[in-house]
């Protein structure tokens, strides 16, 4: 391509409204465009990234045994009914109607759509196991698109659905995607770890997470350095040993009431007693199914309001208002665990043998100080309802955690029967009897992998492309246009390295050769080939965007030397 034509529209200035470098480049670069709020047309420069994103998708799930389909975007509402996930799949649904008023959904994901062709098309044994794929837009409507292609109201997904007579089947599809998307990511040269996931609103069991490692990650990956365990903060669990408050002011057997005037908060009562926030057990009141729940966790970690919505059993909680807490006979603000007796109470482990710590007395500016969880609280039902924090241990090995931000690139889910029950998709095993199908679910933003492979591949001078996905292998510059040698050389590199089955972008524009490097620079492809003072010498300038290494070639030495490094 002679980028003299190409429609490359760089940016010198960084916009104001890019938060992520990745977004940052892709607009200087000019690789997309924005048309509204989270949705962006993509150049051809991103686009063809893009698509060779989508060739390494389709290569590793064409190997794993995955068939290729397309589905429709547009759903009718009974099919998102059926599956009951209509009404509690969130506002993020794009819902329509058509001009008979009928309803419709824009497609966010597609398990509703491929259960229901299955269905239709599948009935015997002897025709699973079946996994099928698509690349197709999706629609969310996020409420707070940023970050361009990482959290976007429309994007670019891969999606895959397994059908199984079984169990022990659904392991083997499951695994036999896992496998594909460790290749997938790898191609694509990100950093990532598979974590352990929260299924959310899809469904199922047994999911995990495919996490590019990136600062700008929204997600936080807890993480082992010394074995295996990896999972998002959502489904993370850690050990905590709590040790005795040796504090000498403190030393007492019972529980003491302290004046404490005004002190609402855990940060308050932290500097108002002296005391760490790990002494403290803070009690959050909440309502579930139309039951109040006080929650006890230490003070210095979060409940996981995940985590504490399966221990409930429930879909929603929310927050008891003051009247709500006063009918329970405490008081906003100083709720403890101790007079409650009429209130369910669910005590995260993190509290499990707390010594001389410090509660709500229920009673307007006073708290109790000296409680002994297990002395004073009587039996308790603990689980694990928090967000792992600083200094747990690994519950497999002992070992310290680590945290890490990521962003989420892929997800892989089995689901089950969830979807084949409540839509009706069975089969008719050997013995004639009807079985549901078993089901697996597997998805890749493909749009979001583009934007997380700049965040990864970046410098402060611009773009650094893994030779996979690079829109072009080869940027050939040549420095004057008006000095024939250098114009028959560049014409000369141009058409064999093409021929040769190298993709080439020639920069064959009037511009000042700083313009041209800085442009070369930001663009980021794998070698950059300057056509100088030298051609008349068949000598060029051979640089390497990712290792900075310069150097001059003949033209007989270019083009092994390519074979050798591009491919």
């Amino acid at each position: 391509m002679r980028q003299q034509r190409l429609l490359n529209p760089t940016l010198r200035d960084v916009p104001g409204d890019a938060e992520a470098a990745s977004h940052q480049l892709m607009l200087r670069a000019g690789l997309i465009r924005q048309l509204s709020s989270g949705i962006y047309s993509y150049l051809p420069l991103g686009l063809k990234a893009l698509q060779h994103i989508q060739t390494i998708v389709r290569e590793e799930m064409d190997r794993a045994g995955a068939q290729e389909m397309l589905m429709p975007a547009l759903h009718p509402a009974e099919l998102w009914k059926a599956s009951g996930r209509w009404d509690v799949y969130g506002p993020e649904l794009m819902r329509l109607e058509d001009r008979n008023g009928r309803e419709f959904a824009l497609g966010a994901t597609h398990e509703e759509v491929i259960t229901t062709l299955v269905k239709d098309e599948i009935h015997s044994y002897k025709k699973l196991p079946v996994t099928l794929y698509q690349i197709q837009t999706k629609y969310r409507d996020e409420r707070r698109p940023r970050f361009g292609l990482l959290r976007g109201r429309e994007f670019l997904m891969k999606d895959a659905y397994s059908f199984d007579r079984s169990t022990s089947g659904l392991d083997a599809s499951y695994q036999a995607m896992f496998d594909a998307y460790v290749n997938i990511f790898t191609r694509c040269g990100l950093q990532f770890r598979a974590v352990e996931a929260d299924s959310g609103a899809i469904g199922g069991t047994d999911t995990h997470e495919f996490m590019a490692l990136a600062d700008v990650g929204e997600d936080t990956i807890v993480h082992c350095p010394s074995c295996q365990y990896a999972a998002n903060l959502e489904k993370a669990t850690g050990s905590i040993t709590n040790t005795r408050n040796s504090h000498t002011d403190l030393a007492t057997t019972q529980p003491v009431k302290v004046h404490t005037p005004g002190v609402t908060s855990i940060k308050q009562l932290s500097q108002f007693l002296h005391i760490e926030p790990q002494h403290i057990i803070k009690s959050v009141a909440i309502q579930a199914n139309s039951t109040p729940v006080i929650v006890l966790v230490r003070g210095d970690l979060d409940i996981n309001e995940i985590k504490l919505k399966q221990v409930l059993g429930v879909e929603d909680i929310v927050m008891l208002s003051e009247a709500e807490i006063a009918g329970l006979g405490s008081i906003a603000g100083f709720i403890g665990p101790i007079g409650l007796s009429t209130v369910r109470l669910l005590a995260d482990t993190s509290i499990q043998g707390l010594q001389n710590a410090v509660v709500g007395a229920n009673e307007v500016d006073y708290h109790l100080q000296h409680v002994d969880v297990e002395r004073d609280l009587g039996e308790l039902n603990y689980v694990d309802v928090r967000n792992v924090g600083q200094g747990e241990n690994c519950i497999h090995c002992g070992h310290e955690l680590s945290f890490a931000k990521g962003i989420e690139v892929g997800h892989v889910f089995k689901l089950g029967t969830k979807y084949s029950e409540s839509l009706g998709a069975s089969f008719t095993d050997e013995n004639g009897l009807s079985e549901p199908m078993i089901m697996g679910c597997y998805g890749i933003g493909v749009s979001r992998v583009l934007a997380a492979v700049i965040e990864q591949h970046q410098d402060e001078r611009g773009i650094i492309w893994p030779n996979a996905i690079a829109p072009y292998a080869i940027h050939l510059l040549t420095v004057q246009l008006k000095d024939e040698a250098q114009l028959k050389l560049s014409e000369e590199l141009y058409q064999t390295l093409t021929r040769a089955g190298f993709s080439v972008l020639w920069d064959d524009r009037e511009e000042r050769p700083g313009v041209k490097f800085n442009d070369a620079d930001l663009l980021g492809f794998p070698l950059r080939i300057t056509v100088g003072k030298k051609a008349g010498e068949h000598v060029v300038e051979c640089k390497e965007r990712r290792s900075g290494a310069s150097y001059e070639l003949t033209v007989e030495q270019l083009l092994p030397h390519c074979q050798s490094l591009l491919n």
